[in-house]
């Protein structure tokens, strides 16, 4: 729900009729996209996550949601009527529902776009247009905006009408390939990762896209038009792509993926860690002999070559494990792994990471008001300043919760208000799935 104003809010901001004056004051003062407005058309994963970055550097979002809802609000698991994955890609938002379909509804639109720095979507190629919100329709009432289109495969070209969704995305652009190579021989089946990387990765990338906009905008007083796609994204975040476009023979063999696999021990506690290099690749194979103080090793005629270690590389492992396991301090087997230039992580948990020291301590995770009552642990913001302030976390809302606060702003009256929504313009619900409130 919004907040009241302070009476002790400069006057100019209750009079701004952008429809978003009044968030402006709640926000810490300093915060890196301080003031900075924009309008989010975006739902799921990679447009949400584009703007919920944008949000917790300081930027005032306002979430418009269509009548149907964010499909992000079905995910599992709920607390009350508030879904944990919404939650964590929303909070902090503002967020008002309406129906396009409806002159009112596009008028509405309008007048936030007239005000806003940067618009995102992630509708596909061609959806706004049909109703009057373009890039090239907004640019003739804001000449100023910065406007980001996110999708699979870009607004133009042979694909650009497909459906994508991440598992799509990842299988299209090599990424599932990949997995199936990296791990051949641990299983006949192909799956597709856990993880959205596609959406994750294309969401930061908009971000950046965003930040280089905003600085052409703040040299020329230009805005412009930025189409990001998915699949370009996973290409160029794929750090195999050269050896692999470019050289598909490593000394006469075929690109072995396995070869740079970072192998997975366990402590005689049952604790599992990894060593975050092979010894297949001969630089990293001369520090683990040197971790190990195993010089006799390098002098071993099955470890001589890369191709030799690879086709012997179940021996090796054995004697990585046998060492790996005459200790019983993990703080020691740290020091003499990094003393070789390698280094170790503990596999963790989520929940584990959480519950460490250096997560308390570097704020990585936060309290969200859970809408139920309580409140629900929630990823922190990935980034300090050194000068600037980031703002709280804010809470999710619930769709068309700010409905009346944003168009109140606008200078509809209540009476008004009332009406739009009776005429079915405006849309609010607090449930996850069923009826309009």
């Amino acid at each position: 729900m919004g907040q009241r104003r302070p009476e002790a809010w400069p006057r100019r901001l209750c009079r701004d009729r952008s429809g978003f004056g009044h968030l402006r004051g709640q926000l810490i003062m300093n915060a890196p996209l301080q003031d900075l407005k924009v309008v989010d058309f975006t739902r799921v994963l990679s447009g949400p996550g584009c703007t919920k970055a944008l949000r917790d550097l300081g930027a005032i979002v306002t979430k418009i949601e269509p009548p149907a809802g964010d499909v992000g609000r079905a995910g599992v698991p709920h607390i009350g009527a508030m879904s944990m994955y919404y939650t964590q890609q929303n909070a902090g938002k503002r967020n008002i529902s309406l129906d396009l379909n409806w002159p009112e509804a596009r008028a509405i639109v309008k007048t936030l776009c007239q005000d806003a720095d940067v618009i995102v979507e992630n509708f596909r190629p061609g959806t706004l247009a049909r109703f009057g919100f373009a890039y090239d329709d907004v640019a003739k009432f804001n000449p100023k905006i910065i406007y980001v289109s996110i999708s699979g495969y870009g607004q133009t070209g042979p694909w650009r009408n497909r459906p994508a969704f991440a598992p799509t995305v990842h299988a299209e652009t090599g990424l599932t390939d990949i997995l199936q190579r990296h791990y051949e021989g641990a299983s006949t089946e192909l799956r597709n990762d856990a993880c959205s990387h596609a959406d994750v990765y294309t969401g930061l990338h908009g971000v950046i896209a965003v930040l280089a906009a905003l600085n052409h905008r703040n040299r020329t007083g230009e805005g412009q038009y930025v189409d990001v796609s998915m699949a370009a994204t996973m290409l160029s975040v794929n750090e195999r792509a050269g050896a692999l476009l470019t050289n598909l023979d490593v000394g006469g063999e075929p690109y072995a993926l396995s070869a740079n696999e970072s192998p997975i021990f366990e402590l005689p506690d049952g604790r599992k860690l990894t060593i975050a290099a092979s010894p297949v690749f001969s630089p990293m194979f001369v520090r683990y002999c040197s971790m190990m103080r195993r010089s006799d090793l390098l002098k071993d005629p099955r470890y001589a070559t890369a191709k030799l270690r690879r086709a012997n590389l179940a021996g090796l492992m054995k004697e990585v494990r046998s060492w790996i396991l005459t200790f019983v301090d993990l703080d020691q087997l740290q020091a003499q792994v990094s003393e070789a230039g390698l280094a170790i992580g503990v596999v963790r948990s989520t929940q584990d990471l959480a519950d460490s020291e250096w997560a308390q301590d570097w704020g990585a995770v936060v309290n969200v008001d859970d809408r139920d009552g309580g409140s629900v642990r929630m990823p922190g913001p990935p980034w300090r300043f050194g000068r600037s302030r980031l703002p709280a976390p804010g809470m999710p809302y619930f769709q068309g919760e700010s409905n009346a606060e944003v168009l109140a702003e606008l200078g509809v009256d209540g009476e008004r208000i009332e009406a739009l929504r009776k005429q079915g313009v405006l849309r609010s619900r607090r449930s996850a799935v069923g009826a309009f409130d």
